[in-house]
Order: C-alpha cells, then sequence, then structure tokens
C-alpha cells in the first residue's frame, strides 16, 4: 500500500511505539487495538492496553487553499500537489488486568508516557508522515468533543463503561492529485533585437551574466529561506 492508504496504521504503529518504548519497556504488558467487547475481553489472559480506534474525522480548522511545491537538495521544484488534509484519529485506551488498581496503575503510565507528547515532531514519525515533514499533535484526556459520547461507544460494543483515556492523534493526509511542473529556467532574461521584419539581422541573444542571475538567486534566498519564486513562498 502506498501514499495516503497507509496513514491510519502509521499512526497505529506510532503510538504503539510510544507506549512500549515509555512506561511499559520492558514488561509483559501487550498493547492492542481491538474493539474491547465482551467476548474479547474475556479472551484476555495478559495485562492489555487497548487503543480501539473509534471515530475518523477531518479537522476542518486545519483546511488550507493553494498548491504545496515539493523540492529536491538543490531547490529546484519537482511537482506540486495540494496541501495535506488533516484528520482526527481518536482513540478509545483502556487498560485489562484481573484487579482494577493494576487498571488504574496502568492507565497512569499510559498518561506519564503520552503527557510529554503533545507535539510528535518529524524525526519521531515513520512512513509516508515522516516524508510530509510536518509536526502531528496528539492529545490524551482532553475535552470530548467528537459526536459520540464514551457512553454510547460503550454501549455499541456491548461492554460495561470502565475507565479509559480519550487519546487524538491528528495526523496529515498526503492532498491528491499532483500536478506536473515545467523544467527549471536555468538561464536569465534574454534580449535579442530584430527588424521592422521581424527578422533577427544576425543579432545574437544577450541574457544576464551567469553570476548576476546567481547573485539574484543568493539574494532570494537570504531573504526568503529557500530559493524559488515569490508565488510558490505564499503557497
Amino acid at each position: 500500500m502506498k501514499g495516503r492508504a497507509t496513514v491510519i496504521h502509521e499512526v497505529d504503529d506510532i503510538l504503539r511505539g510510544l507506549l512500549v518504548r515509555g512506561a511499559f519497556a520492558g514488561s509483559d504488558v501487550e498493547v492492542a487495538f481491538d474493539a474491547p467487547t465482551r467476548d474479547w475481553a474475556a479472551r484476555r489472559n495478559a495485562p492489555t492496553i487497548d487503543a480501539y480506534l473509534y471515530d475518523i474525522r477531518e479537522d476542518t480548522k486545519r483546511r488550507q487553499r493553494g498548491k504545496v511545491s515539493v523540492r529536491d537538495e538543490q531547490g529546484i521544484t519537482l511537482r506540486q500537489h495540494q496541501p495535506p488534509r488533516w484528520f482526527r484519529l481518536s482513540y478509545l485506551v483502556t487498560a485489562w488486568t484481573k484487579r482494577p488498581q493494576d487498571e488504574h496503575r496502568m492507565l497512569s503510565a499510559v498518561l506519564h508516557t503520552l503527557l510529554p507528547k503533545e507535539i510528535l515532531p518529524p524525526e519521531d514519525l515513520t512512513g509516508t508522515l515522516a516524508g510530509l515533514g510536518l509536526s502531528v499533535p496528539l492529545t490524551v484526556a482532553g475535552l470530548h468533543t467528537e459526536a459520540r459520547s464514551l457512553a454510547d461507544i460503550w454501549s455499541a460494543l456491548g461492554g460495561e463503561l470502565k475507565p479509559s483515556l480519550d487519546v487524538v492523534i491528528t495526523a496529515p493526509f498526503l492532498g491528491y492529485p499532483e500536478y506536473k511542473v515545467g523544467p527549471p529556467v536555468t538561464e536569465g532574461l534574454g534580449v535579442q533585437v530584430r527588424g521592422a521584419d521581424g527578422r533577427p539581422d544576425d543579432s545574437p541573444a544577450r541574457h544576464h551574466s551567469a553570476q548576476s542571475v546567481e547573485e539574484a538567486k543568493q539574494a532570494f534566498t537570504k531573504k526568503h529561506g529557500t530559493t524559488g519564486t515569490p508565488q510558490e513562498r505564499r503557497t
């Protein structure tokens, strides 16, 4: 699977990695992403943290217009695409053991692990998300804002209401379609004098010198922090 189809399970992997490498490192606690139904709970025979993805919806406040340029190491535009669309992935995180006190300790460990991770930098991401070079917000135990209440979710699952944490990761999905761009301009503006009848009259084209073109590029980079046109910087 490629491109935008990979993002949801990449977020699953990121959340699993945060928990496994955090407070549960070296323990026998399992991390699952199953629906916590009665039948599932009855089959649990090991301490488990379950992160059930119960809601996916776009964060429309983050929607942007225009185009984004994809550049190579030299700053040359290779292609363009629409800005990424951001989606809120909401997880119902629960702890499952034999005793409620142990479950409370496990939920405390989840809080201890995730609270410092309000923003996931690109270096902590993998796959498609890492390639976008964007930071990903994470909230834990915040105000529940989704359309369905947690009580409704437990009722739909057929289980009994129990302590849980609402973990929301807002992830970017790569915008489509992609747009091709023309080849980069390698010479400065050229001027050629023609006769009244349109013939060049052996007048060669005169271009800006390579030195003046390079100086202009350096001045633009110094001012804007990258190469490219002002229009590309605005988008």
